[in-house]
């Protein structure tokens, strides 16, 4: 018997078996989870010629775009370090496996007034930012350059933003962690209680803890008379550890003792049985002869492994101290 089915159904027959003959199994997701790459990229639209470095996150804006704030002397063609503002964005693909992530300079309108509110003529370093779910504020530190105590540690306190620009009251000195020496870096364990920065009040520079008292809250804390800090000794050496960054169990950080690669290497300690551990190389995978300075931890939920972001002045940069990307695995004991 003749086929007696419009011309029109048989080419729409055949042009449905073209398409779907393209594929002989849909597309699928191969990967549950992203997965920060091992290796180390230059976050090429954040480094000039000078020095960038000493870099911030706020981690309740961890996603698929990060806002930075970091210690730059762009501005002044390599003279004082001032706060400035970036940020980036990265992506993965769950079917490939492939990772890119890409940076640029940003004029957000509430960063702008924030770090103005911190910039001087002087140096500002190591800027800080968290939550206080006490009393709904946000946080700001950064350590600042002063005429007669070298640098100090500086904080305010405002609003989240919201529908409108937050007023940024003037910092004022987080006089508990303050000394005659250079104090900088400040951090924060993960429930507010515990502080961690460095300093050289003892000669070289250290890291050093200080516990809140339980009935303080952050303000009275931090405007509190300076108290004598406890040194972290399973971390500390005979020679310069810096820039403690604290996220969770795991304190990463700068030093330049031996047995790195040279300079400053980049190290982590684990909290375990109470005390940290002692200090942990990251290895040549992110150390260099050059120097590497100031990590953050970060994490992405969505993401398996964690990622860090730290300074390095290794050559086949822009110049100076560029930013850096990579993602690390760390032991959890």
């Amino acid at each position: 018997m003749a086929d007696r089915r419009h011309p029109c159904f048989i080419m729409l027959l055949f042009i449905l078996h073209l398409l779907t003959g393209c594929h002989d199994e849909p597309l699928k997701i191969n990967y549950e989870m992203g997965i920060f790459p091992d290796s180390v990229i230059a976050l090429e639209g954040l480094n000039t010629q000078f020095d960038d470095y000493n870099m911030d996150i706020e981690a309740a804006w961890i996603n698929s775009s990060l806002p930075l704030v970091f210690s730059s002397n762009r501005h002044s063609s390599g003279g004082e370090f001032d706060l400035t503002q970036g940020k980036i964005w990265y992506e993965f693909g769950q079917t490939t496996g492939t990772f890119g992530i890409s940076g640029e300079m940003t004029t957000d309108p509430f960063l702008d007034r924030l770090i103005s509110a911190f910039n001087t003529t002087g140096n500002e370093f190591g800027p800080f930012r968290f939550f206080n779910g006490h009393n709904g504020l946000e946080y700001m530190s950064a350590a600042t350059e002063t005429a007669t105590a070298g640098l100090d540690i500086v904080y305010t306190k405002y609003v989240p933003v919201f529908s409108t620009l937050p007023a940024i009251p003037d910092p004022t000195p987080a006089s508990v962690f303050n000394s005659g020496a250079d104090d900088a870096y400040l951090c924060l364990g993960t429930t507010l209680d515990t502080a961690y920065f460095c300093s050289d009040r003892s000669g070289t520079f250290d890291i050093f803890m200080i516990f809140r008292p339980a009935a303080d809250g952050i303000d009275e804390w931090f405007s509190s008379l300076p108290v004598t800090a406890s040194a972290a000794d399973s971390i500390n050496s005979t020679y310069d550890e810096k820039c403690p960054f604290v996220r969770g169990t795991h304190m990463v950080f700068a030093s330049d003792m031996p047995g790195g690669s040279g300079g400053f290497d980049l190290y982590y300690s684990v909290f375990r049985g109470g005390k940290w551990s002692s200090p942990v190389n990251m290895g040549p995978g992110i150390n260099t002869a050059a120097n590497e300075y100031r990590p953050v931890l970060g994490i992405d939920l969505r993401y398996e492994n964690r990622f860090l972001i730290f300074s390095s002045d290794r050559s086949g940069g822009r110049g100076g101290y560029d930013l850096y990307f990579t993602g690390v695995d760390l032991p959890a004991k």
